[in-house]
């Protein structure tokens, strides 16, 4: 009997300890009821992910939420690798694809209260190739019946503003309207994993603009493009800027680039075989130190690592005592910089879902998040003020100022990615009972 109490406990203890390095410092709420959630209904998340996970619809996920400043959810659900047969963890690293853009927008502030830099730059001051450039534009040939790209001069530079809220004029090659040829884009192309961000710059120099600067919302390469921006202003390489200056101070211990040596490289989290092929949907290789350092969506991280950077957000641009940003600063970064014409590039709003940006749903975009600027109209409970984004692989976050919450996802899924994102936000607010 007494054998058995001493292995209850120390399982007990193993568990707390766990739950304590699973969330990387953060306050553990003794209950959810004491930040005024329910235990019975944060259940029916965990249940939920476990019968997604048993019908082979995820391999597995780690979700967390914290609430008042405090971790009132973790729970590790699956597998790590299905393959394997390797379960999920608290630990596991993920890919975290363009979850990785909030990160270099934060640099990008960091550098603009350090005087560096104005958001009303061009950024052709820092980066002097992207200067006159020239914008593609379809036009009807009047002779030959035919449209034909045509290429103009840009109306005004691209701003640093522009990158942040994406209406520098640059898209994604699966994204929005390419106004460039095939020929053009194989010549040149950008998106390119063996480039360095200064040769990236240089690729995307030679490619017209798809829109005029300041015209159009297209999820683009900018981003990748601020990534360069940070190493000129900085004076030193994109990846020692973020483990200096934003990934150390703030103990994020399992975030980076790429995943170095074997034991965390066995904590790596993959996708599965999907619908409707059975086929893994493609990843990239973060085992090895990338050429292209990619703000935009290279890099990795953990749930317990990623909520600890929206805690900073939520607190204001502080966290334990670690501060990056001022909280005016953090205001302006969760504001909506979309005007009130702007346009869209086609078929982003099926690709985006709840999370496009755009009045008609009840969003804005600000300065590396889609942003809640109105109540109603979008499908997703919330509040007016949160702010998320998500990567290509399932990840989400939210942050809910309102509410004070924070709410991370972490999975390898690409099939119904925009419905366990909607789930998870459905389960997490019904849970608040206050």
């Amino acid at each position: 009997m007494k054998i058995i109490k001493r292995i209850t406990l120390i399982t007990t203890l193993f568990i707390f300890l766990a739950a304590t390095v699973m969330a990387q410092g953060l306050p553990q709420a003794k209950t959810p009821e004491e930040v005024g959630m329910s235990s019975e209904r944060l259940a029916r998340l965990t249940s939920g992910l476990q019968e997604a996970v048993d019908k082979g619809q995820i391999p597995g996920a780690v979700a967390i939420v914290l609430r008042k400043g405090k971790v009132a959810y973790s729970k590790a659900i699956g597998f790590q690798d299905r393959e394997k047969g390797i379960p999920m963890s608290d630990s596991s690293i993920f890919r975290i694809y363009s979850m990785s853009k909030t990160f270099t927008s934060l640099a990008v502030m960091m550098l603009m209260e350090e005087g560096k830099l104005i958001l009303a730059d061009p950024i052709s001051k820092f980066l002097p190739e992207l200067k006159n450039m020239k914008v593609g534009e379809t036009r009807l040939n009047e002779y030959t019946g035919k449209e034909e790209l045509v290429l103009v001069p840009a109306n005004r530079e691209i701003t640093i503003q522009d990158l942040l809220r994406h209406t520098s004029g640059l898209t994604y090659w699966f994204f929005g309207k390419p106004s460039l040829n095939k020929a053009q884009w194989q010549a040149n192309n950008p998106f390119d994993f063996k480039l360095t961000l200064a040769e990236m710059v240089t690729k995307i120099s030679k490619v017209p603009l798809c829109y005029q600067p300041g015209t159009t919302w297209d999820y683009s390469q900018s981003t990748d493009v601020l990534g360069r921006l940070v190493e000129v202003v900085s004076g030193v390489d994109f990846e020692t800027f973020i483990s200096e200056r934003i990934t150390k101070p703030l103990k994020l211990t399992d975030t980076g680039f790429w995943v170095e040596g074997t034991e965390k490289q066995a904590r790596i989290a993959e996708p599965q075989g999907e619908p409707p092929d059975g086929k893994k949907p493609s990843a990239i290789d973060i085992t090895k130190r990338p050429n292209w350092l990619s703000g935009g969506g290279g890099m990795v991280s953990t749930a317990s690592d990623y909520a600890r950077l929206c805690q900073l957000f939520l607190n204001g641009g502080i966290l334990d005592g670690v501060r990056l940003l001022s909280p005016k600063t953090v205001a302006l970064m969760t504001s909506n910089h979309l005007p009130a014409n702007i346009q869209y590039a086609p078929v982003l709003q099926s690709q985006l879902g709840p999370s496009f940006p755009s009045a008609e749903v009840g969003n804005g975009f600000g300065l590396g998040f889609c942003v809640r600027i109105a109540p109603g109209l979008n499908p997703q409970p919330g509040s007016v003020g949160d702010y998320s984004w998500a990567g290509y692989l399932g990840t989400y976050f939210w942050v809910d100022p309102q509410e004070e919450l924070v709410a991370v996802l972490m999975m390898q899924i690409r099939a119904n990615r925009n419905y366990y994102r909607s789930y998870m936000r459905d389960l997490v607010y019904q849970a608040i009972v206050d």
